[in-house]
């Protein structure tokens, strides 16, 4: 008995992927029918009424069966509960579907009784939620698709008298709907043909409906963050507290992050849903000791909506922690340059390119201005945003893991704001956030397009000799990616795969400051505090950073596209309560 229920626990753990693995499997199989079985059984499986040729019917429709088993293994991979009713209403059918064939399938029959047994199995795996607007936006298409159809359909029958006599308006909706499950109706027409493109057509339209219904229905919820007052009131508590942790820290106070909760309110995670996958930034904001609390709750958070977890930009710490407590694996993202400005100085042959740098923007006339937040009038800070944005261009305002998006909020008063003018005319600033109480993170670095090179550098380079004042130890600069790709793929003796691995940094290079920021990086002479990505498994990867480009704003779906999708922000999922800020105030928690 106990080995029994061993076994059965055992199956329970790895059902989800079990299961899915064996959904796959059925998939390609009833693909690879679809695709080269030919007419040996189609024919004779499908009526002789069809107006269509039976093979290419029956291909088409095998094929289209056999992608949507494929979409239905990803969402039992990922627990959710209406793929499981899908997946055992269809294995049901493909069950008893041998039976009635001219040529039994008997392959196909075993895996599917197989898989039903399995699902039946481990229901109670299966809990996950999909996307409960999608389902209404799923039906809204239908019947949007049914209509084209019926209108298409109907007016194909007027189109040149294609048909034989005059059939009534009810004989010709009838044609339709029969054509659009490949079947013939009263209608008798002309042209073979004509009768043919008209049946493929319709037919077609109800196999594009049917997938688009299926991928939605089964899509995951993807919620518009957004960060409550009560949770930046509760984030700023922790960050005054445990905010020397990490430089990333701040950026959890972006307006279009949500926030997961421990029990205890000791300790956070803030995250945004793209694409389906949960991207958390940096690590839990909070006391270390917390940690596993708020990753259980972001754990349970992510089961519950079938989401795919993945965490940008920890620290070697949290990626420990995220391994411990959520099995995430790590992959190093690149180094971020940090900057002892005590240390800091621009003699000796190293900083020779700073050096000059500075040199010649302080000849040529350029004066500097560090200030916090709240120093600065709020005329002055219209006047600054409205620079940073002149100077932006037409380009994308990016960032997600190490970006604020906000220049001058009067939620933001310790941020440090560096101005460069010549002449009395703005050319350049930098802002950064506060790194708990004796740092700084680099936020945004601006810079007219007419102003002399090596600007950034005078500014840095001022900040640094002005930190004291502010009572600043550390400066966090810009994120390198790779790094270490880039550095060591370029020296003599890197291998093949090091060289190759740099030379696509390279090419990406064209397009991304990848190789700009590290050479930029390099000059200041920081040290170098590792970075990471945890996921769950490589099949992941590939979703993972396709959702990462577009959260950093490096890839931007259409506002078209998102409200074509039913993606918007009045129709998004809402997150249960339990995971809101607990009733406790920080401030109180012993």
């Amino acid at each position: 008995m106990r080995a029994r229920q061993g076994l059965r626990s055992a199956y329970l753990r790895r059902a989800p992927q079990t299961v899915a693995t064996v959904a796959t499997v059925l998939g390609l199989l009833t693909v690879v029918d679809a695709l080269f079985a030919g007419d040996r059984h189609h024919a004779r499986d499908i009526p002789r009424v069809l107006p269509v040729p039976a093979s290419a019917t029956a291909t088409a429709v095998t094929f289209v069966a056999g992608l949507l088993l494929l979409r239905v293994a990803a969402g039992l991979r990922k627990r959710k509960r209406l793929a499981w009713r899908v997946s055992t209403a269809a294995a049901s059918a493909m069950s008893i579907a041998p039976l009635f064939r001219a040529e039994r399938r008997i392959l196909e029959g075993v895996i599917s009784l197989v898989l039903l047994a399995l699902l039946v199995a481990a229901r109670s795996r299966f809990v996950a939620n999909c996307d409960p607007h999608s389902r209404w936006f799923a039906v809204r298409v239908v019947l949007q698709f049914t209509g084209a159809a019926f209108a298409l359909g109907i007016a194909m029958t007027y189109l040149s008298a294609p048909t034989i006599g005059q059939p009534s308006i009810a004989s010709r909706l009838r044609e339709v709907a029969y054509a659009m499950v490949g079947a013939d109706g009263p209608v008798q027409f002309r042209s073979e043909r004509f009768s043919d493109v008209m049946h493929g057509t319709l037919l077609a339209i109800t196999l594009v409906t049917v997938t688009a219904f299926v991928l939605l229905i089964l899509r995951s919820s993807e919620p518009v963050a957004r960060l409550t007052e009560e949770d930046e009131q509760q984030l700023r508590v922790l960050l005054a507290k445990q905010g020397e942790r990490d430089s990333l820290g701040y950026f959890a106070l972006r307006d279009d992050k949500s926030v997961v909760w421990s029990p205890t309110g000791k300790s956070a995670i803030s995250y945004r849903v793209v694409l389906g996958v949960a991207l958390a930034s940096g690590d839990p904001i909070g006391d270390p000791e917390a940690w596993p609390g708020s990753i259980a709750a972001f754990r349970e958070l992510v089961d519950s909506y079938g989401w795919t977890p993945a965490v940008i930009g920890c620290s070697e710490l949290g990626a420990t922690v995220f391994k411990r407590e959520y099995g995430l694996n790590a992959l190093a993202l690149g180094d971020e340059a940090i900057v002892d400005s005590g240390s800091f100085c621009l003699e000796g042959r190293s900083m020779r390119g700073v050096r000059q740098a500075h040199n010649g923007a302080d000849r040529a006339g350029y004066t500097l201005q560090i200030r916090r937040a709240h120093e600065i009038v709020p005329e002055e800070l219209a006047e600054l945003r409205a620079a940073a944005e002149r100077w932006r261009g037409n380009g994308t305002e990016r960032g997600f893991s190490m970006a604020l998006s906000r220049l001058g909020s009067r939620a933001d008063p310790q941020c440090v704001i560096v101005t460069a003018n010549l002449g009395g005319e703005l050319h350049g600033l930098l802002h950064f956030v506060p790194w708990g109480q004796d740092g700084l993170s680099l936020d945004l670095m601006r810079r007219d397009r007419e102003a002399d090179n090596g600007l950034n550098e005078f500014m840095l380079a001022g900040l640094f000799a002005g930190c004291r004042s502010l009572g600043v130890r550390q400066v966090s600069l810009n994120f390198a990616v790779f790094r270490e790709a880039l550095e060591r793929g370029g020296r003599i003796g890197a291998g093949p795969v090091l060289r190759a691995w740099r030379g696509v940094l390279m090419f990406l290079s064209r397009w991304w400051q990848i190789e700009s920021l590290y050479r930029f990086n390099v000059k200041f002479r920081g040290e170098w505090e590792p970075r990471f990505l945890s996921y769950p498994a490589a099949r992941d990867l590939p979703r993972i950073a396709v959702a990462a480009l577009e959260a950093e704003a490096f890839l931007v779906r259409p506002h078209r596209l998102m409200r074509l999708l039913g993606r918007g922000g009045a129709a998004s999922s809402r997150i249960p309560d339990r995971y809101a800020v607990p009733r406790t105030p920080v401030g109180d928690v012993a």
